[in-house]
């Protein structure tokens, strides 16, 4: 990969300019800096304006000869922690979102973002990219506080692009705009030293099982959690956290408005929680509302408009059905977030947070603020408010958590479905299904531990309420547990027969074991390598509907089988 140019358009004028050089204009000058150790380089950019300008794109381009190899691979780090993230083939395309499917559906990922190029041979990325080839070549952002940043790869005319997500902002002060790496060789290592660049904190918090009523969607109740909590204590599993999620309110913005099925609010099932030593935990999403709410009734100037005025129409819920954005910088609806989180918190004893839907904050950027610097002041008033409880963020873009949440969703929801046929044929990078969130989370396994500890979906074990076969349950099952520092289920424990009883039990032993390296092979075939203690293992997943054979094993549709290196047998095919 070799750096051509540095582009800065802004107002009506387009400019190059050199690194390790002060540039001069007559608006503004930049001060771009590179560092070079070897095969690893940052690169360091302030724009210092004269005047008030508007920045309409900013860019680093290199060339770079995409091997025409069937073995080639481009990883693709989607828009926020839901959106599918893989490697592709060249000969793939990013699924686009057909016209008549984005209405509700494009502002969860990043189809509304006109800037970027969806044809054969373009791809992107998010936060981090990587190509594999006869090297591993590696480039991600350093920080997103600024601007997000997306990384462009047109195969066709073997052109690599470091883009900012600047369009249209106005500037009449210095700013750093642009911070990456960019590295080549051993994949590891590679990681390794772009994570020392970013220097971020220790992680604070330990991993962990817990349980979730995610999966049961808004059909929660008291009694389904105490019931839920009960079994645990019965059976004698211990968790490290119990969680209540969506359902527990009235409606999507109006959280402190219980459902009569909580006759005794959260404050007890919190204390009940804590009193078991499990960390209590709430679901809570801070920047949307639905449209039966109090807020979007008596409320719409907290609401952030379309450029008609209008409120902005960010997605539906499937039960709560359409919501809206509200407006982050609004002082009043920050004083209504600090009310409802100082009750969840302080007066309902909640020791941790979910915190979903935070993309909602910043799909819009303002005339002098860039998507990414909304979420960073969002993400900084949120742990004001959150103190010394955890914070678990779930549908974020990545790289803004990188450093600042606790706990973070790496892949979309399950639902209880291996594939989501109709959502995929509408395109959508977003859909809950296992497969895509299983590819995500296998794609996503190198953050974990060193940015915040990654959590994937949700597990299922149980047979009731949905139509995952067994065999997918345990790949899910195994997959999940390697890949992530926070196992949850939302399973009724109580009705576990022996073997799934063992099969959960089972998580204390994987949540011991350390991955080396996940191999993606090829059509949904992968291999992780992992350690426990001095024991060396690899999982051998298959989550395709063909049989196959992996490392001279032989797998059965959608079947994982772990082994010792001596390829004994560690786990009973199910």
């Amino acid at each position: 990969m070799q750096f051509v140019k540095a582009v800065l358009q802004y107002d009506d004028k387009t400019v190059n300019f050199p690194f390790n050089k002060m540039t001069f204009f007559e608006e503004l000058y930049v001060d771009f800096k590179q560092t070079d150790n070897g095969n690893y380089q940052t690169y360091h950019l302030v724009i210092h304006p004269k005047q008030a300008i508007q920045i309409k794109r900013l860019a680093l381009v290199f060339d770079h000869a995409y091997l025409p190899n069937p073995h080639t691979r481009i990883f693709c780090n989607g828009y926020q922690s839901s959106s599918e993230s893989r490697e592709f083939a060249l000969d793939e395309t990013i699924p686009s979102l057909r016209f008549w499917a984005k209405k509700n559906r494009q502002y969860q990922g990043d189809e509304h973002l006109q800037m970027i190029p969806r044809a054969k041979g373009k791809f992107h990325s998010w936060t981090y990219t990587y190509i594999k080839e006869e090297a591993f070549i590696f480039a991600g952002s350093l920080k997103e506080n600024a601007a997000f940043t997306y990384f462009l790869h047109d195969t066709l005319r073997h052109q690599f692009t470091i883009e900012k997500d600047c369009h249209d902002l106005e500037l009449s002060h210095s700013f750093p705009i642009l911070d990456v790496f960019v590295g080549k060789g051993n994949e590891k290592e590679t990681f390794d030293y772009w994570f020392g660049e970013m220097d971020l904190p220790p992680l604070q918090r330990k991993s962990g099982i817990g349980w979730t009523s995610e999966q049961h969607g808004s059909n929660i109740s008291e009694a389904l959690i105490l019931k839920n909590l009960n079994a645990f204590l019965d059976k004698k599993i211990p968790l490290d956290y119990f969680q209540i999620d969506e359902g527990y309110a009235t409606h999507l913005g109006d959280w402190l408005d219980l459902q009569p099925s909580f006759p005794n609010g959260l404050a007890t099932i919190s204390q009940k929680i804590k009193q078991s030593n499990y960390k209590s935990g709430i679901w809570l999403a801070p920047f949307i509302c639905d449209a039966q709410s109090k807020i979007f009734t008596h409320k719409k100037q907290w609401l952030v408009k379309d450029k008609n005025g209008k409120p902005l129409l960010i997605g539906h819920h499937q039960s709560k059905g359409n919501c809206y954005a509200l407006d982050f910088y609004q002082s009043e609806v920050q004083e209504y977030l600090i009310q409802v989180i100082h009750v969840f918190t302080k007066k309902w004893g909640f020791d941790f947070l979910k915190l979903d839907y935070l993309y909602a904050v910043c799909i819009l950027p303002t005339k002098n603020k860039t998507r990414g610097q909304i979420l960073a002041d969002a993400l900084e008033f949120l742990k004001r408010q959150l103190g010394d409880k955890i914070l678990f963020a779930n549908q974020i873009p990545l790289g803004s958590a990188f450093g600042t949440v606790d706990f973070c969703s790496i892949s979309g929801n399950t639902y209880s479905k291996w594939e989501n046929k109709i959502e995929r044929f509408c395109g959508n990078r977003e859909r809950n299904a296992a497969l895509p969130a299983l590819r995500s989370t296998l794609g996503r396994w190198q953050l974990n531990n060193r940015v915040f500890h990654n959590v994937p979906t949700p597990f299922i074990l149980q047979k009731e309420k949905n139509t995952l076969t067994p065999t997918q349950q345990y790949t899910a099952l195994i997959i999940n547990v390697l890949c992530g520092n926070l196992s949850l289920t939302s399973d009724d424990i109580a009705n576990y027969s022996p073997e799934q009883k063992s099969e959960f039990e089972y998580i204390f032993q994987l949540q011991k074991c350390t991955i080396k390296e996940v191999q993606n092979l090829n059509n949904d075939q992968y291999i992780i390598h992992f350690n426990e203690g001095e024991k060396k293992f690899f999982a051998a997943c298959n989550l395709s509907n063909k049989k196959v054979t992996i490392l001279n094993t032989d797998l059965q549709p959608f079947e994982t089988l772990v082994r010792l290196e001596n390829v004994k047998t560690l786990n009973v095919k199910r």
